[in-house]
């Protein structure tokens, strides 16, 4: 019977491995090989640990929690001497897995009744198959204590039995055993008590441990193997959709809205182990860094493998002003809409915020108002680290180049070679990175005393031309004094001078390459391909060439996980890397939604955001994102605001720092109605992709209604699945609730998602479509030196990889004073430049730094 009922659940579910665990402490292995005799005749995996015998009850715990987190583990049975058996050992098991019914769970939903719920002492289960009719008869339990007792007196006042229960020591028990018409044995019974005593015709059942030679009766492990049948199947069904029960947290929303980091502080987080639990994650699978962050380990996507996604939503925008139009925001009163007031499971996916803008003008990339993710100040400084990992890793690889110029400028091919492979121990060996090279130059040696000189210096001089180094230094702060500078002042670079440059931290090609890997595998390769620089016969150096790819993915283990953190209203969030859209392709994680999909389920909803307008960051999202990922999106939610139309229609400059000039302040419909040009062409951009798009008007205090009927009848009649206003600024999930609604329709539209362009076309082919297409350029121009690097990079292999435009966010256009939707325009390609390890060219658009 067991055999079948596992036969069917490996039909239903291909990959299932049904794992029982069995903890041994005793030293019998004979148990051990009838167990795995059992278990193969029925079909299942058995995990055996066996302690050594006398081994106390918390060594005996210590194994059942490893095995409680272990997800490939479905059930988990203890065959341990009388002595080490407790409620603190039976309770360690979880009730799920505990197909020896000993836990006072299992044992409790067994006498309320829940027999679903629970799972039954197989002993007891066993007894009860043997017994048949037992209307009105006298059943003695005897030596049956603890949970086997608890568990048979449930059972037989269930069948109509009246029990009795005694132990052997017991001055009653002469009289008992007359009256019994079934005696069930717990233990093993005393040679003084005598066979006579025993009425006659009863029926006696032995179920005491040294029956049978010390191992379990086959009727015993049928029961048991009855409870691993059903224990799989609830864990059959847990790994399938579920609503979370997650407990949200309330807003009591303040008017007027007080300051961001008001409302964060007056909102008290769950501890972030606790929502963890809510959304599905197991103990293993993060790790806690102080209350309210943790990382995720990626071992969850292996677990949860077989899991469908769920649905698949972009956050981009128009066109903004200077101020930002509110993208995270949206994002963030998106899923607390759909999580906290439909019941829905969603996470937000958001980008981790440089210091840059942090400590700017802009402030913090948390969201806003009653619509952000919390604690405020823990996600706009340092978080778990990761930027200051990609600072470490990038300088690393910097300070790399540079060194080992000035050693080839100033060594002997003999005297590289003795640094490069030094004797060790009076043994000189390549690394693994170094046979790599060798390979790599067309050398087939592994013995470092077999090489010729020629082959020593092709071996140890990379030739790096320092006139072509792209790879710059990085810092996580606006200082601008950094931004061209000259290095190699000190006398013990002999000479070696250079200008170079500090750029952004977040626009280091380390950050693109973590938001767009898929394993620490990936990222390994990826970082290894980065293209430094060119030596001087113009083949390109790779950070492999250096020999520092390990260094650098041992500064990136970490970072590789994305943060969990939670919305004002207790909602999951993941923060995961951070790259610029105008300068690189502006999205968080791969890995992190690709997390949230397995996590919500084939019901719920992935919410990330793309930075800046729909021809920036969702052009990137579509056409390099969803490239890497395989991830096809469900819906566009295109952020739009009143003040950012009237901007785009005519109105004055906006300034960040500077008050508002009245044309944004009082009602104006005529500049609404102009500036809707940028928001139907945005949309048409979604619309080139074959994604439906939401249109989310996000409400400020200024706008009149009348402006706001405006803008959504515009956007429905431009194409847009549905347009709605939102004011979850000031009141939170509950005033993003039809955003929500017109999502979840949206996304059971038929979706006819395609890419913009073939990666097999030409590089110049490829940025004019997007030119053209997507910012309604005439054409484009490419600088001499643009053209050559073109040239350089189709002729190095690189020619197949997807565009990533560096523009201004500010216009369609390259510049950012042309607003609305400019056209005529030849789009000027002033330089072009490769990440090989993210795997994108990126062209920079006129004067873009």
């Amino acid at each position: 019977n067991a055999k079948k009922a596992l036969a069917s659940l490996k039909r239903e579910n291909p990959r299932l491995e049904p794992t029982l665990a069995i903890i041994q402490a005793h030293n019998d292995h004979l148990v051990e090989e009838v167990n795995k005799k059992f278990a193969e005749e029925v079909g299942l995996r058995v995990i055996h640990i066996c302690l050594p015998e006398g081994s106390s009850k918390d060594e005996v715990v210590d194994e059942i929690l490893k095995l409680n987190e272990d997800p490939n583990v479905q059930g988990l049975a203890l065959d341990l001497p009388e002595s080490t058996y407790s409620s603190k050992v039976s309770n360690a098991v979880k009730p799920e897995k505990d197909v020896d019914g000993l836990s006072d769970v299992n044992l409790g939903c067994l006498i309320r009744g829940d027999d679903f719920g629970c799972l039954v002492s197989p002993t007891a289960c066993a007894v009860m198959e043997v017994l048949e009719n037992l209307d009105g008869k006298k059943v003695l339990l005897v030596g049956a204590s603890g949970v086997l007792g608890a568990s048979l007196q449930c059972l037989l006042h269930r069948r109509g039995a009246m029990t009795m229960s005694c132990l052997w020591e017991s001055p009653q028990l002469q009289n008992k055993l007359h009256q019994a018409d079934v005696v069930v044995v717990g233990s093993t019974k005393p040679e003084e008590i005598p066979v006579s005593w025993i009425k006659p015709g009863a029926l006696v059942i032995n179920c005491s441990r040294d029956f049978h030679s010390g191992t379990q009766p086959a009727g015993i492990m049928y029961c048991l193997y009855k409870n691993m049948v059903k224990s799989l199947e609830r864990w059959i069904q847990s790994q399938q959709y579920r609503k979370w029960n997650l407990r949200c947290l309330k807003l009591q929303p303040l008017s007027p809205v007080p300051s961001d980091i008001e409302i964060s502080r007056a909102q008290s987080p769950k501890a972030v182990d606790v929502l963890a639990k809510e959304i599905g994650l197991l103990t293993d699978e993060i790790e806690i860094y102080g209350q309210t962050k943790a990382k995720v380990r990626l071992s969850l996507l292996e677990r949860l493998k077989d899991q469908p996604d769920g649905k698949y939503v972009l956050v981009a925008g128009i066109t903004p002003t200077p101020l930002g139009e509110g993208k995270s925001t949206v994002t963030i009163g998106l899923v607390q809409a759909l999580t906290a007031h439909l019941n829905i499971n969603s996470f937000a996916c958001l980008r981790q915020p440089s210091q840059g803008p942090t400590f700017g003008v802009k402030g913090g990339a948390a969201g806003g108002g009653y619509a952000q993710v919390i604690p405020m100040e823990e996600f706009n400084l340092h978080l778990t680290g990761d930027i200051h990992a990609i600072t470490a890793a990038n300088n690393l690889l910097a300070a790399a180049i540079d060194a080992r110029i000035l050693h080839e400028n100033t060594q002997s091919d003999k005297a590289l070679y003795n640094r490069l492979v030094p004797v060790v121990n009076g043994v000189r060996g390549f690394s693994a990175i170094q046979l790599a090279r060798l390979r790599r130059l067309g050398i087939n040696k592994t013995d470092p005393s077999t090489l010729t000189e020629e082959e020593i210096s092709k071996f140890v001089r990379l030739d790096i031309d320092p006139l072509t180094i792209t790879w710059q230094r990085v810092v996580d702060t606006n200082d601008r004094f950094l931004r061209k500078i000259t290095i190699g002042q000190a006398n013990t670079e002999k000479g070696f001078v250079r200008q170079a440059q500090f750029d952004i931290a977040v626009a280091s090609e380390i950050m693109a390459i973590l938001a767009l890997t898929s394993s620490l595998a990936d990222m390994k390769e990826r970082l290894g391909k980065m293209v430094v620089a060119n030596d001087k016969k113009g083949q390109p150096v790779t950070a492999e060439d250096l020999g520092v790819t390990g260094a650098l993915a041992v500064l990136m283990k970490d970072a590789i996980k994305p943060t969990l953190m939670q919305t004002l209203e207790g909602t999951p969030v993941f923060v995961h890397a951070g790259p610029f859209a105008n300068i690189a392709h502006g999205n968080s994680s791969v890995l992190a939604d690709k997390i949230a999909l397995k996590l919500v389920g084939e019901k719920g909803f992935v919410v990330t955001e793309a930075g800046f307008g729909a021809d920036i960051g969702m052009e990137k999202f579509f056409n390099i994102k969803c490239r890497a990922s395989g991830l096809v999106p469900s819906v566009v939610v295109l952020v739009a605001t009143v003040r950012a139309l009237k901007m785009h229609g005519g109105g004055p400059n906006v300034t960040a720092g500077a008050p508002l000039k009245k044309e944004y302040t009082e009602e104006n419909l005529q500049l609404v109605a102009d500036g809707c040009c940028n928001l139907q062409k945005q949309i048409q951009i979604a619309q080139l992709f074959g994604v439906p798009v939401v249109v989310a008007l996000n409400v400020f205090k200024t706008d009149s209604p009348a402006e706001v009927d405006l803008v959504c009848e515009i956007a429905k009649r431009s194409g847009a699945f549905d347009a709605v206003p939102c004011n979850h600024w000031s009141t939170g999930g509950r005033g993003a609730v039809k955003l929500a609604q017109a999502v979840e329709k949206a996304a059971g539209q038929k979706n006819s998602f395609k890419y913009l362009y073939n990666l097999e076309l030409p590089i110049v082919e490829k940025i004019r479509i997007i030119a053209q297409k997507v910012y309604g350029a005439q054409d484009i121009e490419l600088s001499p030196a643009a053209q050559s690097q073109v040239d350089r990079y189709s002729q190095q292999g690189f020619g197949n990889l997807p565009i990533c435009m560096a523009k201004t966010h500010l216009s369609l256009s390259h510049q950012p004073e042309r607003k609305g939707v400019p056209t005529g325009f030849i789009l000027p390609i002033s330089d072009v430049r490769a990440s090989i390890g993210a795997g994108f060219i990126y062209p920079l658009v006129g004067t873009v730094s």
